[in-house]
């Protein structure tokens, strides 16, 4: 289980007739301190691959950008690779089987209001004194 902030827009691919998988780097910190003897430890980031597959994907590529913050639920996946230079390389993912979004929506996209959805604005009646009417006494001020 992890929560941090996504780092680089998803990554997303398709293949076999509507089936994807989305990418995500993101963010976890945490927060320095300072000992009892003054000595100051400073904040600590790491970065972690995650790994969306099916509709999470999908939800993943519509909804998730740059900056947002996730809570994500998954399991590790460890595998090998040779890099161009046919250096052994590990890596690790986490395959995630549950995501929240936890940042706000106006947060993450700017709210545009429908032109529909606004209310006509009605004008406002003001009473009409008669012509004769006295003005009000602004020196009268009541208990």
């Amino acid at each position: 289980m992890l929560i941090g902030n996504v780092g680089t827009e998803p990554e997303v691919r398709y293949f076999e007739a509507d089936s994807c998988v989305a990418r995500v780097r993101l963010a976890t910190t945490e927060k320095g301190y300072v000992l009892q003897n003054g000595t100051r430890v400073p904040d600590r980031t790491d970065w972690h691959n995650l790994v969306f597959y099916r509709k999470l994907a999908k939800v993943v590529e519509q909804y998730v950008h740059k900056g947002d913050k996730l809570y994500v639920d998954g399991r590790l996946q460890y595998s090998q690779y040779d890099d161009k230079r046919g250096v052994q390389r590990m890596a690790t993912e986490i395959i995630v089987d549950n995501m929240e979004m936890l940042t706000p929506k106006s947060a993450s996209q700017p709210a545009q209001p429908a032109p529909s959805a606004q209310p006509a604005q009605q004008p406002v009646l003001q009473p009409q004194q008669p012509a004769n009417a006295p003005e009000p006494d602004d020196s009268v001020v009541p208990f």
